[in-house]
């Protein structure tokens, strides 16, 4: 397998000149890219809270990495229900709804984004800021 940082330039590279990506699937077969995931979202706030299972980011090991990877490998990958919880909004007694994914899912995710935005993201103007890396409404 090549490293994370070499797929997504890869796949960076395939962006800027316009080239369409092939069997992108299969690069949620690679044990890197979850380790990277795992490294930009393992230090959220939300990492340790579960969701409709016990699953939280301090059990997080290679063989799960491992688990994950044969369940997309043989197609049998679900994604869990979302837990419901509604917290107060701030300086009000109304309520907002947040959801918890599971730690899995939230892992797969982000891996899917990764991929997702290697390519798309050097497609995009300069002069787009919403929802980007290093960017953000008050950016310009």
């Amino acid at each position: 397998m090549q490293s994370a940082e070499a797929v997504l330039d890869i796949i960076r590279k395939r962006g800027e000149k316009g080239l369409p990506i092939e069997r992108l699937y299969r690069q949620l077969f690679n044990p890197q890219l979850y380790l990277v995931a795992y490294g930009r979202i393992y230090a959220n706030a939300g990492a340790m809270t579960p969701g409709v299972t016990t699953e939280t980011a301090d059990g997080m090991s290679l063989e799960k990495i491992g688990a994950i990877i044969g369940a997309l490998r043989a197609e049998r990958y679900r994604w869990s229900p979302v837990k419901r919880v509604y917290i107060e909004k701030k300086g009000s007694t109304k309520k907002r709804p947040l959801g918890l994914p599971t730690w899995s899912d939230k892992l797969v995710a982000e891996v899917v984004r990764l991929l997702l935005e290697a390519y798309y993201d050097v497609r995009f103007s300069d002069r787009s800021h919403g929802f980007r890396p290093h960017r953000g409404c008050h950016t310009r």
